[in-house]
């Protein structure tokens, strides 16, 4: 029997019998056949990685919160006791933990994934060389390029892992100072004295000074004449610092007895006594003000001068000629007297006629 034979319509190849159409489709369905374990393999290995990554992942970012919830646990704990409370600001510690939370959750994501993604390009036996060769020139550009950036981003982690300093602190950055209005893992925004802000990038940062942290000292220099008492001048200043201490609202910004520490320095024509007192943060530039008032018109009810600065002349007595002192007008201060009417210089002599 003869097989039929097929053309295609308009084709000028040969014709396609029966035969060869029953061959490919036996070949494609073996062909199948031995490829459908590999491609079931593939397809099983990619999933379990994406399920194996997702899990990790989620494991990582729940043990992360876990431990962030544990550190503020630690720090309300720590709040509650006597010295604790005063270091201790329980929002802020809060917030700390949350920032170092969101970038660790971030970066195990980064590499959990990224991971997963290499091993998945793995499978399909592609050639992952030229591909990490390429990153890794291209991580070595980038990092020579962006090395400030780098840098501005590491001192912002460190610097929020170690707690330097918070939102409404007042710092001293050495390049700026102020009050803090926004701490960011590139920049720190701070608050001027004169209400400027300042952006300072934290890998310019060398050191900080944090005056807002658990204490501060408020301290006065009293300069009074050589010859005053010092036991007038001692109670005067004990009787200032009791009041002081009794009065609302100093009695909660001193944290601490107004002590007088003694004689500083002593001169020929005057003395320094320091007085000192421990207040709470930010509030020593007020207490120094208030005491200096208080000081002042303490010494002006007992009599006690406070020197320093420039020499004020006594006044004249009276029946004194205040003007026998100042010497007499120059003759030269008039332009009619003879004497400025020869000093001046000549007149330029006329053109000669020619």
């Amino acid at each position: 029997m003869v097989s039929p034979v097929l053309t295609a319509p308009g084709s000028s190849s040969d014709p396609v019998t029966f035969q060869d159409a029953q061959e490919s489709a036996t070949d494609a369905a073996d062909w199948v056949r031995e490829s459908w374990s590999d491609w079931l393999g593939v397809g099983l290995r990619i999933v379990l990685i994406v399920v194996v990554a997702l899990f990790l992942r989620q494991m990582v970012r729940r043990t992360i919160t876990r431990l962030i919830a544990r550190m503020n646990r630690t720090g309300e704990n720590a709040a509650t006791t006597a010295l604790g409370g005063l270091l201790v600001n329980a929002e802020r510690r809060r917030q700390r933990s949350e920032a170092i939370g969101s970038v660790l959750r971030s970066v195990a994501s980064f590499l959990i994934l990224g991971t997963a993604a290499l091993m998945v390009l793995s499978t399909f036996k592609i050639n992952l060389a030229p591909l990490l060769a390429s990153a890794g020139v291209a991580g070595v550009a980038i990092g020579f390029g962006a090395r400030n950036l780098v840098t501005d981003f590491l001192s912002g982690v460190f610097m929020i892992l170690e707690d330097q300093y918070g939102v409404g602190d007042t710092i001293d950055a050495g390049v700026a100072s102020g009050e803090v209005i926004e701490v960011g893992l590139r920049v720190t925004k701070l608050r001027g004295d004169n209400g400027e802000i300042w952006y300072i990038r934290n890998g310019e940062v060398k050191r900080i000074g944090n005056l807002s942290q658990g204490w501060a000292t408020a301290g006065v220099d009293v300069t009074v004449k050589a010859d005053e008492d010092l036991d007038a001048v001692k109670a005067t200043l004990a009787s200032v610092a009791e009041e002081m201490s009794k009065e609302e609202p100093w009695s909660e910004r001193l944290w601490g007895p107004v002590e007088v520490l003694g004689l500083d320095s002593v001169l020929l024509d005057s003395m320094v006594v320091r007085v000192a007192a421990r207040t709470m943060p930010g509030q020593a530039v007020a207490v120094e003000r208030e005491l200096r008032w208080r000081i002042k018109r303490a010494f002006d009810r007992e009599g006690i001068s406070i020197v320093g600065g420039m020499p004020v002349s006594a006044p004249a007595a009276a029946g004194t000629d205040t003007e026998s002192g100042v010497a007499a007008p120059s003759a030269y201060a008039s332009t009619t007297s003879p004497q400025s009417l020869n000093a001046s210089p000549l007149p330029p002599s006329p053109p000669l006629q020619k």
